[in-house]
């Protein structure tokens, strides 16, 4: 898809809507009294923690209670993050001194020295640890000594939290203990990775964020305790990843093996698995002054600019062949890479971006956990996620813009009308149906309130100067004079890749004078380009036919079919149907070789439901499990008859690792729960097993198909084609349902085939009668008149009554029939009454 055509499609959006007002700026009042609320936020957010969780590592904000790692259910990998070691108030510390809550600071610090413990044992993900946890201790650190320097408080404080981020440091170094020096995903606190006791150290795989997002806390460890091994290990993952890039693009996969250094998963974007590493890259240089990892990220920056930014979309490629799409959605993750270009200068493309994520933001009031390159919802879930609020913030601060004031408002007004409960904040289980998932992540208080305190306050209103500060991708505050009060790390000799194509902010910090000259409405120049790409956020106002040059040959496909999914239909060269072609009053329409116009794309996919029937005795087909979909593997819609066996859970449960009960499983439907890795990697692994099908079965308690849409499985980014077995999906309380028949019953047979097609349907609907409502009355003069004029039966019902002999009813006994012609004889018709509407409908 060429520049070309993308200058059509902004040519398009600009002729189409009228240039607007610019957004009045704030008042002071106005943004003193967002800024309060925001503080009033965080105070019944932070406060339910302590009142109904803490020390539980996170609160449950439904049940208003604290979950505790192996007394709720599991969720998979997602309870990684859990270490019992209180971790919303390690991850809460810094947000409390900036938000000038110092009181809670200096008890939350007394907490955590006394009641934390690092040396449980637990297993836990080292990404999520280093970030949240050995972040959390380094930011509180830092703020407890900026606050000792100036003699205020804390003068008691005598580096315990240095000293507790040490020690978790060296709880996490065994990690690293691989041939390549790419850390395992996960450690067990106490017995590191290798010990017998460990219950881990058995993968081999991570994914590039998980590797690369490691620099920032073990460098600032490094250089705050005076132990270099740290920084060490952090570079030398980095180093890695660096060297395994693909030398033609210039690209990272998501997935990479941690002992050999082969990519598994191949494609590459800027959101989930690799976000950070591109973050971590540019924020090292920052932090730490070393050209190195300038040079790296302007290097892969190039790359994303190339062939994965397609304003204002930002896709997946495959890293080999980086002009061939691997996926058509995108996931929510990746709306922190406009702050990021913020920080690279590059504007307009982070404007861009940012904004077409409002656009899906006002539709669906929070950022779907993705969504697709058409902006319809992909998954639904938004566990409160702070990466578009940060974005906003960067974006306010480059360019001054009120607008990003308002975007702000929007994010404060959505939090507290669908998110607020009576004990915090619930993550949104489907943005579509607003139901709450019983979780708030300890993220949600360590970045969302930073960002929105921010971008309300003015830079004398803080305790500190925020530009003597670098955030973390969990938004701890570093100091960025750790590059000159210690030394770099020593030997970072890994050779410098030059970029091939160095531009004016290659080295320099944004100017908006630089690039928008004398322009201070640049930013809003850019927005309206984008403002109703969702056909959204605005009254639809006629514009007449325009007679423009389109930039491409009339049959070129690709753009044809990329307009149609973006809700613009074509047709060619001619009079519009249904009116004249010049006619002003139709709707966004121009006229060239192509007709275009705007029309509404439905938000939803239609997915078609399939079953899981449980066809052994006592069921006998009686219950029927609603399952969804995946988009691989065997399509079921298109088998006669289902596919039937006997159930049996794989081992392990999760089918992530070597399947250790294949000759079970041969020929039998297998049972696996979601979670710590692709549907694709699971099915294969089964598949090579030798089972029948696979049933998935989602993680948690509460999700169910009644009260959660349907959703297609989705492959890894890789080829797909070779997974041959019916794949279904099952809610968790569908699943359970299965999971309690097996547990009752030696054997458990089901059927998987659409729902539409299951068992012993069709006998049902035969043997029920058929219930029809009529209303029968004489016919007036004006039927008589209609009749007689031809209007009769134009918009009014009618039934044919038929008198038959005896034996003929007898031998019709049980079927019903209508007609829409009246009684020639009487002119007597039926005719629907306000409460009697007819129909046909099946007996419950």
């Amino acid at each position: 898809m060429g520049p070309s055509f993308h200058a059509f499609l902004l040519y398009l959006a600009a002729l189409s809507w009228g240039r607007h007002h610019l957004v009045l700026a704030m008042t002071t009042e106005e943004k003193a009294k967002t800024r309060d609320q925001i503080l009033e936020m965080f105070d019944h957010a932070y406060g339910s923690y302590m009142k109904y969780a803490y020390p539980a590592d996170e609160l449950m904000p439904l049940s208003c209670r604290g979950r505790v790692r192996g007394l709720e259910p599991n969720r998979g990998d997602i309870d990684d993050v859990l270490g019992t070691f209180s971790l919303t108030l390690i991850d809460s510390m810094d947000t409390l001194v900036l938000l000038n809550r110092l009181d809670e600071f200096e008890e939350a610090v007394k907490k955590v020295i006394v009641d934390v413990r690092l040396d449980h044992d637990v297993v836990v993900s080292v990404f999520e640890t280093n970030i949240r946890v050995l972040g959390g201790l380094l930011g509180a650190h830092v703020m407890a000594t900026m606050l000792q320097q100036r003699q205020e408080r804390m003068q008691w404080y005598k580096n315990e939290l240095l000293a507790m981020a040490t020690d978790l440091g060296h709880r996490l170094l065994p990690a690293f203990n691989t041939t390549s020096g790419l850390p395992y995903p996960r450690v067990n606190l106490r017995y590191g990775v290798l010990n017998p006791l460990s219950r881990t150290g058995t993968e081999s795989n991570t994914c590039t964020a998980c590797a690369g997002t490691m620099i920032l806390e073990f460098a600032a460890l490094s250089r705050l305790s005076g132990e270099p091994v740290f920084e060490g290990h952090a570079r030398r993952a980095l180093d890695v990843l660096w060297e395994k890039r693909q030398r033609g693009s210039d690209l990272v996969g998501t997935v990479i093996n941690i002992h050999n250094g082969d990519w598994v998963r191949r494609d590459s974007g800027v959101g989930a698995g690799i976000d950070s590493y591109y973050e971590y890259l540019m924020k090292a240089y920052i932090l730490l002054g070393d050209s190195v990892y300038l040079e790296r990220f302007n290097t892969h920056y190039t790359a994303i600019m190339k062939y994965i930014s397609q304003p204002p979309l930002l896709l997946s490629v495959h890293m080999h062949n980086p002009t061939v799409s691997v996926r058509g959605w995108m996931d929510s993750l990746l709306a922190f890479f406009p702050g990021l270009q913020v920080l690279r200068g590059d504007l307009k493309p982070a404007i861009e971006t940012h904004e077409m994520l409002y656009q899906v933001t006002k539709q669906h009031k929070f950022l779907p956990e993705a969504f697709t390159t058409e902006f319809r919802v992909h998954w639904g879930q938004h566990p409160l996620r702070p990466e578009f609020a940060e974005s906003t913030y960067f974006l306010y601060k480059a360019t001054g813009d009120p607008y990003y004031l308002q975007v702000g408002r929007s994010i404060v007004d959505s939090l507290n009308q669908h998110a607020r409960v009576p004990c915090g904040f619930a993550a949104v289980q489907d943005v579509r149906t607003g139901r709450h998932e019983d979780r708030m992540d300890s993220f949600f208080l360590a970045e969302m309130f930073k960002y929105l305190y921010l971008l309300f306050s003015e830079k004398e209103q803080l305790l500190f100067d925020i530009d003597d500060y670098i955030f973390s991708t969990e938004a701890h505050l570093l100091p960025v004079t750790l590059s000159t009060m210690h030394p770099a790390c020593q030997g970072n000799a890994s050779a410098v890749h030059p970029t091939a194509e160095e531009d004016l902010f290659t080295h320099s910090c944004p100017s908006t004078q630089t690039l928008f000259p004398n322009n201070p409405a640049f930013a809003k120049t850019i927005r309206d380009r984008y403002k109703y790409l969702l056909g959204a956020g605005g009254v639809y106002h006629t514009t007449p036919v325009r007679e423009f040059e389109l930039p491409l040959h009339d049959t070129g496909m690709e753009p044809v079919e990329f307009l149609k999914s973006m809700g613009i239909s074509l047709s060619s060269g001619g009079a519009l149907s249904g009116g004249q072609p010049d006619s002003p009053s139709q709707k966004g329409v121009y006229r060239l070789k192509l007709i275009a116009e705007l029309t509404h794309t439905p938000e939803e996919e239609v997915i078609e439901p399939l079953a899981v029937q449980i066809i052994s005795p006592p069921f006998l087909g009686r219950v029927v499990l609603t399952a969804g979909p995946a988009k691989f593997g065997m399509d079921l819609t298109k088998n006669e008859h289902g596919v039937k066996g006997s159930v049996v859970k794989s081992a392990p449960y999760t089918a992530c690792s070597a399947i250790t009960n294949a000759e079970e499983l041969q020929g039998r439907i297998a049972l696996a729960v979601r979670g710590e890795c692709m549907f694709a990697s699971k099915a294969r692994r089964l598949q090579e097993a030798g089972v029948a099908g696979v049933i998935f079965i989602d993680q948690g308690t509460d999700s169910s198909s009644e009260g959660t849409p349907l959703f297609q499985m989705v492959g890894d980014g890789g080829s797909t084609s070779e997974i041959s077995v019916p794949l279904v999906f099952l809610f968790s309380k569908e699943g359970q349902v299965l999971l309690d028949a097996l547990e009752e019953h030696s054997s458990v047979e089901v059927l998987l085939l659409p729902r539409n097609k299951q068992l012993g349907q069709d006998i049902k609907k035969k043997d029920r009668p058929l219930v029809m409502n009529v209303n029968v009355r004489l016919a007036d003069e004006w039927d008589l008149q209609a009749g007689s004029s031809g209007q009769l039966g134009g918009g009014i019902a009618t039934v044919e009554l038929v008198l038959e002999p005896e034996e003929q009813r007898e031998e019709s006994q049980g079927l019903g029939s209508s007609s829409t012609a009246s009684d020639p004889s009487t002119g007597a018709q039926a005719e629907p009454s306000d409460s009697q509407q007819p129909c046909a409908q099946p007996a419950p």
